[in-house]
């Protein structure tokens, strides 16, 4: 069969579902002789044993898209009997997610199955209260079982970079996690076992991060000593209300953190960044001044730290003058 012939009955095919498994694709049809062909052809990808996705849906997808297929062909190749933990469980509930591991990650109180084994799998053995987790709907029937928010944070916090686990923990906080539940099973000893730097990510976190590069931009503060500034204020101006990232409100310093998904708010890109602008404008002519971040600048974390502290001289004097 030719390619296109070949690519056009699988489409003809497929079920619903993005990602299938073997017994999901045979009830539509889509034996072995033909998932061996579409594969050799390049028509479908092999994510793992027994779960496939159109290959233009995988070369398609951002980084981030596929590492849910990755859990997803996992859920469907080992019957959805696994638990999720740890970073696939922050993707499963939603959290951001920041420059972290691939691997499909998975807990177990006993010692792993070999389905939940392999090289794209990171699996961890631990005991799991009930309390500790909860289900989610998922398009395949059987739903997934994956750690709780706050446990997610927790393994997390012992396992990850500072900085990567202090961008979920933010994003849980927003989300609902319970703060004093998570300090809770520090200090009470259920969790040992990396427990200092749980407790470090637990104090610097704070919901009221709105992106991973305000929670970079708030980690990257502290680190310099620099004095902590309000975050998300609130101010009214002539071309209506001015919502600034950080705010210094002695100094009438702004910080805002300039993130291309910012200004994505359903409406055209142009009339947010004009009427932003426009906002700005008001709050220069009453004083205010403004030091933007953006995503590869956190790469140079003294440049930043060096503006910041200018910028915050320069308000003082000049408060000092007035």
């Amino acid at each position: 069969m030719k390619v296109q012939a070949l690519k056009a009955e699988l489409a003809r095919r497929w079920p619903p579902e993005r990602v299938a498994g073997t017994s999901m694709l045979a009830a539509h049809g889509i034996g072995d002789r033909l998932l061996t062909a579409g594969v050799a052809a390049g028509v479908l990808v092999r994510v793992r044993r027994g779960a496939y996705v159109p290959a233009e849906l995988w070369h398609g997808a951002k980084p981030w898209e596929r590492n849910m297929i990755a859990i997803q062909a996992h859920h469907l190749s080992t019957g959805g009997s696994s638990i999720y933990s740890h970073v696939s469980a922050a993707r499963i509930h939603k959290c951001w997610v920041w420059d972290c591991s691939p691997l499909v990650h998975v807990t177990t109180p006993f010692n792993p199955a070999r389905g939940s084994s392999g090289p794209d799998v990171r699996a961890y053995r631990s005991p799991l209260e009930p309390a500790e987790l909860v289900e989610i709907p998922a398009t395949s029937g059987r739903p997934v079982l994956a750690t709780s928010l706050e446990r997610t944070v927790l393994d997390c916090a012992r396992t990850l970079e500072f900085e990567r686990a202090v961008i979920i923990g933010d994003h849980a906080l927003r989300m609902g996690a319970d703060p004093v539940h998570m300090l809770e099973a520090v200090t009470s000893g259920r969790i040992q076992r990396g427990a200092h730097r749980v407790r470090n990510v637990l104090e610097a976190l704070d919901g009221a991060s709105e992106s991973p590069g305000e929670s970079r931009t708030r980690i990257l503060m502290v680190r310099a000593g620099i004095p902590a500034p309000t975050p998300q204020v609130e101010i009214p101006t002539a071309a209506g209300l001015f919502r600034a990232d950080f705010a210094w409100k002695r100094e009438k310093l702004i910080l805002e953190f300039d993130g291309k998904d910012k200004y994505f708010d359903y409406r055209p890109t142009e009339l947010v960044l004009f009427e932003e602008r426009q906002r700005e404008t008001a709050l220069r002519e009453l004083g205010w001044e403004f030091v933007r971040v953006r995503w590869p600048q956190l790469l140079q974390p003294y440049e930043v730290e060096r503006r910041i502290n200018l910028a915050l001289e320069r308000c003082r004097q000049r408060s000092v003058c007035a």
